[in-house]
């Protein structure tokens, strides 16, 4: 049989054909028909083994066929073919959605309208709206102002077709895969975003943008465009268009406007209320002159400022703001926060940038209900006011003039903030002393160097575990150690006062910073940190040093407010929420449960509350918050704190149904830098010091005992003030513990704790009124730092 033959063969039964010049029916190898075939194998094995022969060779045929197949339908030129279909689809898709978008008309204005701002019943807290708007011809703006949002925003914004179709379609791609915005946008197309549309993040709109920036590139004028979008843009401070803004900056009209005064302008449009110098953190100044420094680098590469020029220009200090109608009093901070707190939620939820959201949220007919209410408000206000401004003379006493209030309340089992302070008049003082985070919190971070300490089951430097009855030496000054080398670090206690032999409890009461200086040590800066983290803290970019034991960090009443929540909350995390709802026109914003999940064990948070109830029933408190006549049973718990120079003091505390942080702060009228509060009211016997103990405290107990009723903590523990201390405190030698003694766990109702603490441990005695029943309140954590650390810790503001 030839070969055509064979594979004709194969084709037909999937084996191959017999060999020529041998019968296809006689053995192979001489064999007789009948007999046995060569080799002895009998006939059958013989027959099996050809049909496993056809078998195999019968799979490999289909395996082939199924290559042959997918060579047939996947050809090089079949592949290509479909690339340039699919190509002539996306341009056939195009050029129908550029023939069916119009260019509509402009909208900026109609889409301007007053936010609505409800207290938790419902009723109006306050109507913000009045839009601050007043277009000009760019003939009226000088040519470098112009250029200075050209250098910000696109440089290619006289040659470009008005789209960045990279950029696009990355924005498109990040849309789609709900990774925010993080593509390119061009002048043209923010200005057709501004007039012609909205700030929505949807695939549609994003389409949309481009087409009508395309059309309106091909149809308008450069200028047309850059007076359009320099017009229709939100500076911030409830200013549109950029001559409200200079009048809002800088109290001149636009054609007065210098190149570094625009070149401020067109840095703020990239996040406005961060941006605003009047009301800037110290991240929020840096950030913003580096965008100004940014923008002016970009005009001398573009040849449109002279290099000499630009090097000899200074940063141009905007005027304070002034406040909007509605916005008096309280109603300002509430509203700005407000603002805040519903622009991070469509930056988390659509994926905006800081710019989009202002935009979106200011003036464009939100009803907000908030979860304050009207009784607690008014409350905290009256406090406020009774135990500290009344007292306040800034003609006597220029001191008087420096100093600043802020409180947030927060209910630790749904997280709503019911009621903020923060500050005596938004129109009068534009910072929001409850959400400020530039001043230390100072001790008030103990109890977090506590918590890391239980929650990491941590040890003494001598192996002993750490908790309410540990013994440490308090003597002030000494060099704190780590596995017998000293750190290089040795904290003084407040006037210097020595202790001795001491537990940690009595500690915690007396505030002693030698003690938690070593325990920090002990448990880990690191791990210390990593804890402060977990119950709130933003902790980036912060050190792990020593030094932060003694809430070197910056801090906000809201942000300690959420930590001590999380604390009576039983670890559960507490972030506080200013919002209970955000409406606008038929959509609604998905507000998120402000509770969170378990950050710390149950056991540490009530421990810390436990010990957190010695502060202010023997401790540092107990004049104003436990021997106060407004109590009514109430079991407390909370912390003091004095800051570094007595730049800040503060107490925050609760009970089992309310938290509330309260802040004193010392900001120089004129200047802003942070100043000493000694001496303000002149109430207080030389040298005049305001402790957290003082004011802070008599504050939160005159509100909180008047909004409250009886309650005492459910605590899960066996350690601290709230219960029986054990008839042996944990001994541990130096540096632990220096005294072979074992001290008293005292709780002694005094400021000034003495210098020969009792060798003999007693049980701690019951206190007047009321008596302790659970465990109270836990202290507070230092919230996110708003600096850098400088070489000095303790003076991290330099």
């Amino acid at each position: 049989m030839g070969r055509a033959e064979e594979r004709r063969a194969r084709q037909r039964g999937g084996h191959r054909a017999a060999p020529r010049g041998r019968s296809s029916g006689a053995p192979a190898g001489g064999a007789s028909a009948g007999g046995p075939p060569a080799g002895g194998a009998p006939a059958g094995v013989e027959s099996g083994g050809r049909a496993a022969t056809r078998a195999a060779r019968s799979g490999k045929s289909a395996k082939g066929a199924k290559k042959g197949l997918i060579r047939r339908l996947f050809t090089w030129k079949k592949m290509l073919g479909t690339f340039f279909g699919m190509c002539l689809l996306v341009i056939a898709a195009f050029i129908g959605l550029y023939l069916w978008v119009d260019v509509p008309q402009g909208n900026a204005a109609a889409q301007q309208e007053s936010n609505v701002y409800k207290y938790s019943d419902g009723s109006i807290l306050a109507r913000v709206g009045t839009v601050n708007r007043e277009s000009v011809d760019l003939s009226k703006v000088p040519k470098d102002v112009q250029r200075c949002f050209v250098a910000a925003e696109n440089k290619t914004f006289y040659t470009d077709v008005g789209i960045d179709f990279r950029g696009t379609a990355r924005g498109l791609l990040n849309t789609v895969t709900g990774r925010g915005t993080q593509g390119g946008s061009t002048i043209t197309q923010q200005f057709v975003k501004n007039y012609y549309l909205n700030q929505d993040q949807t695939v549609t709109r994003k389409l949309k943008e481009m087409v009508i920036s395309l059309k309106v590139d091909r149809e308008k004028s450069k200028d047309y465009i850059l007076a359009g979008y320099i017009n229709t843009s939100y500076y911030g401070r409830n200013a549109y268009g950029i001559q409200a803004a200079a009048q809002a900056y800088y109290r001149v009209d636009a054609d007065k406007l210098t190149v570094e005064q625009g070149a401020y302008l067109a840095a703020l449009l990239q996040a406005p209320s961060q941006y605003d110098w009047g009301v800037a953190s110290a991240t929020g100044k840096k950030l913003v002159t580096a965008r100004w420094n940014y923008v002016l680098d970009n005009m001398v590469k573009q040849h449109w400022l002279d290099a000499a020029k630009r090097q000899a220009m200074k940063f141009p200090v905007p005027k304070d703001p002034k406040g909007t109608p509605g916005e008096e009093g309280q109603k300002g901070y509430l509203v700005q926060l407000a603002n805040q707190q519903l622009e991070q939620r469509l930056m988390d939820q659509q994926g905006m940038t800081q710019a989009q959201a202002e935009n979106a949220v200011v003036d464009h007919g939100w009803t907000i209900t908030l979860n304050i209410t009207k009784k607690r408000q008014a409350e905290l206000e009256k406090a406020v006011k009774s135990q500290l401004t009344s007292k306040l003379d800034a003609k006597k006493r220029k001191v008087d003039g420096n100093v600043q209030a802020g409180a947030v309340s927060v209910d630790p089992k749904t997280g709503k903030i019911v009621a903020l302070y923060g500050g005596q008049d938004y129109f009068k003082h534009y910072i929001n002393n409850a959400t400020r985070r530039d001043y230390q919190p100072a001790s008030t971070f103990k109890p977090v160097i506590l918590a890391a300490a239980l929650e990491e089951n941590a040890q003494t430097q001598d192996g002993k575990p750490i908790n309410a009855n540990t013994v440490y030496d308090g003597t002030s000054g000494r060099e704190v150690e780590d596995h017998g080398t000293k750190v290089g670090f040795a904290p003084p206690n407040e006037d210097k006062q020595s202790y001795g032999p001491i537990t940690v409890q009595d500690a915690m009461d007396k505030s002693v910073n030698s003690v938690f200086a070593q325990m920090g040590v002990d448990v880990g800066m690191d791990k210390v940190m990593s804890v402060a983290g977990k119950l709130g803290m933003n902790t980036k970019g912060m050190q792990a040093v020593p030094a932060q034991t003694l809430g070197s960090m910056g801090a906000s009443p809201l942000e300690m407010a959420g930590i001590y929540a999380t604390f009576d909350n039983h670890g559960k995390k507490v972030t506080p929420s200013l919002i209970a709802s955000a409406e606008q026109k038929n959509r609604t914003v998905d507000i998120p449960n402000p509770v969170g999940d378990q950050v710390i064990s149950r056991t540490a948070a009530d421990t810390v509350t436990s010990v957190l109830t010695g502060v202010v029933d023997d401790g540092t408190a107990k004049d104003s918050v436990a021997g106060n006549p407004l109590r009514n049973g109430q079991q407390v718990a909370g912390k003091t704190g004095t800051s570094d120079k007595n730049k800040s003091a503060w107490f925050t505390g609760y009970t089992p149904d309310l938290v509330t942080s309260v802040g004193l702060f010392g900001e120089e009228r004129n200047t802003g830098r942070q100043v000493p509060l000694t001496g303000a009211t002149g109430l207080i016997k030389s040298p005049g010091r305001i402790n957290g103990g003082g004011y802070p405290a008599q504050i939160w107990a005159t509100y909180t005992f008047g909004v409250t009723d009886k309650a005492t903590f459910d605590l899960e523990t066996t350690q601290g003030a709230a219960v029986a201390p054990s008839d042996t405190p944990t001994t541990s030698p130096s540096p632990t513990a220096t005294a072979s003694h074992s001290p008293k766990p005292s709780h002694s109702p005094t400021h000034s704790p003495s210098n020969s603490p009792s060798d003999t441990p007693t049980t701690k005695p019951p206190t007047s009124s009321p008596p302790p029943t659970s465990n109270p309140p836990t202290s507070p954590n230092p919230p996110t730092p708003t600096g850098n650390i400088t070489n000095n810790p303790l003076n991290p503001g330099g």
